[in-house]
């Protein structure tokens, strides 16, 4: 299963792949020349494919946990100030997406949609320090029952050229649910309220709708 967002490149894709391959059994008489195009032309749809692609997974819907939004290493877990909309100090987790992760951006807990905003900007690398600050990104605040308001941020890294966003406010978020997507992308982070428990650990490898980050007894 593939993603929507990738329909229209997917398509291109396709049809580029397929035309190189026929020209190239019909104008090039090197085989191994000929070959070597043809794999090349099959690689770049391989990876066009598996960029895109949006496996269907089965969330066990718990307002008692937050779930990873993505897949990918987790690379943060700090105390910040967050300045956009707690202006306070925060528990960040960030994670950290490579161009083979899943890109789809998942909703991590219930709850209403209480601030969506879009920022413009730079493409310093995901990890750099004022990535969160400086970079295109999307700020999403999630009012949920247990936890209170919850804030995730999509950003773009060096690659990324567009990060889509479905949160809009006053919609209602379910957990697990397809809340966006980042092309050719690169980190989300997450923030808690200070003295959350948090369920990963650094390095670990998150699996977006699976992987619990926090949760509540």
């Amino acid at each position: 299963m593939f993603h929507k967002e990738g329909e229209k490149t997917i398509l291109i894709s396709t049809t580029l792949t397929v035309a190189i391959l026929l020209l190239a059994d019909s104008f090039i008489s090197t085989i191994w020349l000929q070959k070597t195009i043809e794999i090349i032309a099959l690689l770049f749809l391989i990876i066009i494919l598996q960029f895109f692609r949006n496996p269907v997974r089965k969330v066990e819907i718990n307002d008692n946990h937050i779930i990873a939004p993505v897949d990918g290493k987790v690379v943060v877990i700090e105390e910040v100030f967050e300045g956009e909309y707690f202006k306070d100090k925060r528990l960040q987790v960030s994670i950290f997406m490579s161009p083979i992760n899943v890109h789809v951006t998942r909703y991590p807990v219930n709850g209403l949609v209480k601030f969506s905003k879009y920022h413009p900007g730079k493409f310093l690398v995901a990890w750099h320090p004022k990535a969160s600050e400086e970079n295109e990104r999307t700020t999403i605040v999630v009012e949920n029952k247990v936890f209170g308001e919850i804030l995730y941020r999509q950003i773009a890294g060096a690659l990324a050229k567009r990060i889509v966003n479905y949160a809009e406010e006053g919609m209602r978020a379910v957990q697990g649910k397809d809340a966006g997507f980042i092309k050719f992308g690169s980190r989300v982070d997450l923030y808690f309220p200070l003295g959350t428990e948090i369920n990963v650990k650094l390095n670990d490898i998150a699996v977006g709708g699976k992987t619990v980050i926090s949760k509540k007894n």
